[in-house]
């Protein structure tokens, strides 16, 4: 049976600035073009600049007026994050939405960042984390809007409280849970911070379901030489129209969270169908790991104590 189109209208965002990051293909180039068709000016933060063109070609390619630009950023290096905003804030020109959306995901063996921190915790979360303290004044500026990506998996399991780093067991699936959840826990704090402290900032998270990305696909630099058998079936499945998302739907969850001024602040937008693995873009209950205002809390205490500085 055919896929049932999904779509959503967003609001006109002329006028406007937005960072996305993990935008140079997958979800990330999906939420980025979408941006940009609704006016707002777009930047891209990338490591690989080639790849980073050719987003902008095919965002261009779809939306000829668009005000697309690239940025270097590698978010697994916390000095290249901080240059990154170091640019952003000299420019001076304030952010209106920031959609946290890279991320890496399960590589087989431990891998550290360029800061040794374990590679998932350092750069979904560390990573974005070093990036909304950098970004700070400029969000502020425009009274502006994070909406952090996280992922289905963050549906159970925990913060690895006692070894964050994973140095004395790794478990490649628990981290990438610990890093998801962890994120989410921080968007979420972001937001209470700033109604406490004034910033004007709103946060909330979204997740994008199952889709086939390139998240569980070959990664040789992730020493996974091979699609997982996991992304083969959700390849499967997808093309058929099956239960999970494509790479256009699963973006949407987070386009609403970042634009639909009912669900801005505090926030959970995801797919609604089965499962939550597919489907319209919806609210959804914040899942049991990000209840806890006291573990975000302590999420964020961990984040400053591990980046050796406060956030805001």
């Amino acid at each position: 049976m055919p896929r049932r189109p999904i779509d959503i209208t967003l609001p006109r965002l002329d006028g406007t600035r937005a960072v996305v990051t993990g935008a140079s293909d997958g979800i990330g180039l999906g939420i980025a073009t979408a941006l940009a068709g609704a006016g707002a000016a777009v930047v891209l933060p990338v490591r690989n600049p080639a790849k980073g063109e050719a987003a902008r070609t095919r965002v261009l390619r779809e939306h000829p007026d668009a005000v697309v630009e690239l940025g270097a950023m590698d978010l697994s290096s916390i000095a290249s994050v901080d240059a990154f905003a170091e640019s952003m804030v000299a420019e001076g020109t304030p952010v209106d939405l920031l959609v946290g959306n890279a991320g890496v995901m399960t590589p087989p063996e431990r891998q550290t960042t360029a800061d040794g921190f374990e590679l998932q915790l350092g750069t979904n979360h560390l990573g974005h984390v070093a990036l909304v303290r950098g970004l700070l004044p400029l969000l502020r500026a425009a009274r502006g809007h994070v909406t952090s990506q996280i992922s289905i998996v963050a549906r159970s399991g925990s913060v690895h409280w006692e070894d964050p780093n994973w140095e004395r067991s790794y478990d490649g699936m628990r981290a990438y849970r610990q890093s998801k959840i962890a994120f989410g826990l921080f968007g979420l704090e972001l937001g209470r911070r700033s109604a406490e402290q004034g910033w004007g900032i709103t946060s909330n998270l979204a997740h994008p379901g199952v889709a086939p990305t390139s998240l569980l696909a070959a990664r040789p630099e992730l020493g996974r030489s091979g699609d997982t058998p996991q992304v083969r079936v959700i390849r499967w499945l997808s093309a058929r129209g099956l239960l999970v998302g494509t790479p256009r739907t699963a973006g949407l969850p987070a386009l609403v969270a970042a634009t639909a001024p009912d669900v801005r602040d505090g926030g959970f937008v995801g797919p609604t169908g089965p499962g939550g693995v597919g489907g319209a873009p919806g609210r959804t209950p914040l899942w049991k790991p990000l209840r806890s205002a006291e573990d975000a809390r302590r999420v964020w205490e961990l984040s400053e104590e591990l980046l050796g500085t406060t956030v805001g």
